[in-house]
């Protein structure tokens, strides 16, 4: 796309900004308008409004030309759930599958369903902030969807209407005047040291056995657990590098499996090293491939002959199956419920329980800032925080005040002792 060109005019003591473009049809403008900032001493401030000026237009034009290649509607009649039907259409060419799936699932599935139901013919001009606001109370108080997840409705909501203010189909963006609900606090469920010790010896031998080890000692999340690839160990140098990752996702109402060679962030590509155990396990596993490989022939699937987690017939183990599998053979084995993703949280509690540093846990999970780190998992084991208290109460105990007053002080009656703190602590508090 071309750049938006522009400079600055005096015009009648005042700074006027003037832009220079090509629209989506092809058609050379050249608006104008004023800064109304006077000549002395606004330069600066008149360079920085034409700077902001060039970057939204750019934006609006970036919105337009998608449309125009998308064949979106840009009738400021459209209705709304049509609008984002088309809105859709154009975003499909300019996000990953991952996102235009979670965009595909939130509007197709949930947002449009429920004004189609309670607003069948609401105009996208004439959405309101309080159509938008019952909703999200909708979702949350009928459907009892969890606030987290309203937030991302808000999210593709504000996108695709901030997509209409742009390109003038609508004159304000409703979805800024909703009030967002507050975020749920994080919880995670993570298993004690004598839970996964049952849960190690539940697995053995099972499909589920490579999962559980990469996500509960190594910390894994579910896309790296199956994205593990054969090149990524060395065996000489006893190293297992975490740089691929796949993701199952629908697009166009198809399952599909997508790899690629980029974690989450940049600092969840890291390299873990290869424990003896773990070693002697893939080293088995490989074997065992290797035979049945073998006793498969051709019907031996080899698509996935460079990854870890395959099953006996070589396809490749899909990231729901975790999801969907570990709670049944969780509930089957008697073992507490939690999420396969909670084994990551019990391999960092066990760390930070254990008094490894918040640094080295970061950068063993991957995380890129320290405080997602201390923000989900510093609360999780209050033993040192226990024995600081205990400590304070025995100095409140036994020491004696450097200073006493006189007995027979009229201020005596009036200075009660320290209190004694009592009682267990729950929940990090007395």
């Amino acid at each position: 796309m071309e750049m938006v060109a522009g400079h600055l005019r005096e015009k009648d003591g005042y700074y006027h900004i003037v832009l220079s473009y090509t629209d989506e049809n092809g058609q050379r403008r050249t608006p104008s308008r004023s800064t109304k900032l006077p000549l002395k001493g606004n330069k600066k401030r008149a360079e920085a409004m034409l700077f902001e000026a060039r970057r939204e237009k750019e934006e609006e034009l970036r919105y337009r030309i998608m449309a125009k290649k998308s064949g979106l509607n840009v009738d400021s009649d459209i209705r709304f759930t049509v609008f984002l039907k088309d809105w859709l259409k154009m975003m499909r060419s300019s996000v990953t599958d991952v996102t235009y799936s979670s965009y595909e699932k939130a509007i197709k599935n949930k947002i449009i369903p429920y004004f189609d139901r309670f607003h069948p013919n609401l105009l996208l001009r004439e959405v309101t902030a309080k159509q938008i606001q019952d909703y999200y109370s909708y979702e949350m108080d009928v459907n009892r969807v969890s606030t987290n997840t309203v937030i991302h409705r808000h999210a593709n909501i504000r996108k695709a209407l901030q997509y209409a203010f742009k390109t003038d189909l609508i004159a304000s963006n409703p979805a800024d005047k909703v009030q967002r609900p507050r975020k749920s606090p994080f919880q995670t469920k993570p298993y004690k040291a004598e839970e996964l010790e049952k849960l190690f010896e539940a697995v053995k031998g099972t499909n589920l056995e490579l999962g559980v080890i990469l996500a509960a000692f190594y910390g894994l999340r579910r896309s790296e657990v199956i994205g593990l690839k054969w090149d990524a160990i060395d065996f000489e140098r006893k190293t297992i590098a975490i740089q691929h990752t796949v993701v199952q996702t629908t697009v166009n109402g198809k399952e599909v499996l997508i790899g690629k060679d980029s974690t989450k962030t940049k600092s969840s590509h890291r390299t873990l090293p290869l424990v003896a155990p773990f070693e002697e396990f893939l080293l088995n596993l490989k074997e065992k491939q290797n035979i049945n490989r073998k006793i498969c022939g051709t019907s031996y699937c080899r698509d996935y002959l460079d990854y870890v987690y395959v099953n006996e017939m070589g396809e490749l183990m899909k990231p729901n199956y975790l999801t969907e599998v570990f709670p049944k053979f969780l509930k089957n084995h008697g073992l507490r419920q939690i999420r396969f993703h909670d084994l990551r949280h019990s391999c960092a509690t066990l760390l930070y329980a254990n008094g490894v540093a918040l640094k080295d846990i970061q950068e063993w999970l991957g995380h890129s800032d320290i405080a997602t780190t201390s923000n989900i998992y510093t609360h999780l084991d209050y033993s040192s925080k226990v024995a600081s208290a205990n400590a304070i109460m025995g100095v409140f105990q036994n020491s004696k005040a450097t200073e006493r007053i006189s007995p027979t002080s009229e201020s005596t009656s009036q200075s009660p002792e320290m209190p004694v703190i009592t009682g267990e602590m729950k929940d990090g508090k007395f």
